[in-house]
Parts: structure tokens; sequence; C-alpha cells
């Protein structure tokens, strides 16, 4: 099977390229805007004409889009999320090849939920920030191209790799200061949102089934389980051996950020409380995977404390 992966650089994409390299019935090319990508190309600039000349060239059965981007301004956001998907429904439609289209969404696209609630398939998308609206988008166009296709809605990937800039990447590199500097408390802020935490590779897996399935439209990818994140913090200080007082901040009604030990923070003032979780799902989200477990034949594997002992082992190699 030929896969064409694009995005392969990216947190989510070097999981799925491992995971896709390991069988050995697939052909793998990857494409990118990286040197170190099989083929560079700019999603977000590169013509339509130009990827349908290299689809028909390499003749993928399946394209894999792991690209995108989580930080920056509407525009750029809208760009590397909305605009590169369609470069890529728009190339497909033209080529001869008839690969089938697995993209990654998130959950950022359903935005708010009820508190205890599972969030299906169904549920109507309200995206509360631009990077969910800019992700809804891509998988609005995806869904309505026409083509063979499935989005995949990953909730919050954790695990090795987790960006430095993430709650979790922040959160282990606030303990790690902490352990440092031989602090004995660390106050931390933010940490009453419950997110529904999926381990990369466990992603990867997800990604790998449905290239092979015949599964389409949208399907959850999440643990199915939210989890507080002061309940993460304290497991992440378990398994980093912090023996320190955790003391939580989210009762201060100022905006901060996440994991600043002993009064600092990223403006200098004191250590106050954390940025909102980033996602715009306000304070609970949790995945219903049963669409996962049906049409893929896929459950995860990995637990929480795994994916934050594999954080820690990267944060505490970190100078």
């Amino acid at each position: 099977m030929r896969v064409l992966l694009i995005g392969a650089n990216g947190y989510l994409g070097r999981f799925v390229a491992d995971r896709l390299l390991a069988d050995p019935a697939v052909q793998l090319t990857a494409l990118g805007r990286g040197d170190d990508s099989d083929v560079r190309f700019d999603l977000a600039s590169g013509s339509p004409g130009a990827l349908t000349r290299f689809l028909d060239a390499v003749h993928p059965g399946v394209v894999i889009n792991c690209a995108g981007a989580t930080r920056g301004g509407a525009r750029d956001l809208t760009r590397h999320n909305t605009v590169a998907v369609a470069t890529i429904c728009e190339a497909l439609r033209r080529s001869g090849c008839g690969a089938r289209l697995v993209q990654l969404g998130c959950g950022a696209e359903y935005g708010p939920s009820q508190p205890g609630s599972s969030t299906a398939e169904d549920a109507v998308p309200r995206p509360g920030g631009p990077y969910g609206v800019s992700k809804l988008a891509a998988t609005e166009l995806v869904l309505g191209s026409g083509l063979d296709a499935v989005v995949l809605r990953v909730f919050s990937p954790a695990g090795p790799g987790t960006p430095a800039g993430s709650p979790l990447g922040r959160l282990a590199e606030a303990m790690r200061r902490a352990m440092q500097a031989g602090d004995g408390e660390l106050k931390l802020g933010g940490l009453g949102v419950q997110r529904d935490f999926v381990d990369v590779r466990d992603v990867a897996r997800a990604v790998h089934a449905a290239s092979l399935s015949a599964a389409q439209g949208i399907v959850n990818i999440g643990a199915g389980r939210a989890v507080r994140l002061r309940d993460a913090a304290a497991v992440l200080a378990r398994v980093a051996g912090y023996g320190g007082a955790l003391h939580e901040l989210d009762q201060v009604p100022v905006r901060t950020s996440i994991g600043h030990p002993r009064g600092e923070s990223d403006h200098g003032g004191p250590a106050a409380a954390a940025y909102p979780y980033p996602d715009g799902c306000g304070s609970w989200q949790q995945a219903d995977v049963r669409t996962a477990r049906d049409r893929l034949g896929w459950r995860p594997r990995i637990n929480l404390e795994e994916s934050l002992a594999d954080i820690w082992m990267e944060a505490a190699c970190r100078i």
C-alpha cells in the first residue's frame, strides 16, 4: 500500500510515520515543508495543480494529513489548517489516483460541552476559538469533497514529544524547575479543567487502522475518560519523585499561566494562575469513542501515567 503522509515531522506525524514504517506492507512517502521530507511542498501556498501532478506521479492509495498549526493568529491558523486542506481536497479530486484521505481533526472543533457528558460525533460543533474554527472548516471541506475520506477528531494528545508550551508540557517544565531549585512548594494554576488525554502512540494506531478501514465521516479518538488537570499534576509529581507541596491558584481571578514555581510568571509578576486551557473547550471535555471501537476496531492501550512518565523523562533531560 502506497501512503503519502503529510506533516510527518509534526508532533503527531512523527508517531504516525513510525507506525506506518513498522508495517512491511506500507510504502511511505513523506511530504512537508522541511528539508528532511521526501518531497518539499507548502500546502498553504502551493497550488492544487502542482500537488495533483505529484499525486498522479506517486499514485498513493492513501493520503494522511497530519499537518497544521496549533498556534498563531486567525489568519495563520486559517492558512495552515483550512486553506491547506482545501488544496489537498482539490488536488485529490483532480487526480486520477483515487486515494483515500485520512484527515486529522481535533476535539476543539466541538467546543465547550456539558460537564459529565461524553461528546459523540453527531454533536453540534461550537468551537470556542480560532483554532477550533479553522479545524472545523477543514473537516467540513473534507466531508463535502465527495472523496473517500475519514476525519479523526483527536482529543487531547499526550505522551513523548508533547510540546513544552502545551498545558502538560508547561506543567512538567514547572516541576522540573522547582526540583532543580530545591523548591518545596509549587504554585500552579489552571488545574480545574478536565480533558480527555490520549497517548500519541495510540493516535498513531488509530490513523493506521483508519487508513486500512472503509470508515467514512467523523470518528472520535480519545481515551473516553476526562481527567482533571490537578489529578494529572499529582500523577506527574509521583512519577517525577517530587515531594513538595502543590498549591493550586485557580481561585485567583486573573489571567496567568500554568506552572510557575514560587512567584514567577511570564510577565515577572506573581505566579497567580494559568492561561485558560488553549483549546477553547471550557472546563470539561470527554470523548464518546464507541465509533472508533466499532468501525476501526481501535481502543486506547496506553494509560495516562505512562504518557506523563514519558513527558517527564523528556522534561527532566532539558537543561
